[in-house]
């Protein structure tokens, strides 16, 4: 058996909470949680990228998710506004 370490076991734990919160993105029943969905799979992608930085010692993914936080949340104002008015 493999030697697993706790940053194997949280990728793992991030991995299987993205298919129930992609499911719930695509089959939502209406805007608003497709939309929190969405923006929990997107979370979830940067905090894999996030350990992944950690596991491999590699400090430009650090400004990846950085970034990735930043225009995520842009996203995610522009998504709740959208919501908000209805669409239109």
């Amino acid at each position: 058996m493999p030697d697993l370490s706790p940053l194997d076991l949280a990728l793992g734990v991030l991995v299987l909470t993205l298919v129930p919160a992609a499911w719930r993105a695509f089959v939502g029943p209406d805007d608003a949680d497709r939309a929190v969905a969405a923006d929990l799979v997107f979370y979830v992608f940067v905090a894999v990228v996030a350990l992944l930085a950690v596991r491999r010692d590699a400090a430009y993914f650090f400004d990846v998710a950085l970034v990735a936080v930043l225009v995520g949340f842009l996203g995610s104002v522009a998504l709740s506004r959208l919501v908000h008015r209805g669409g239109s």
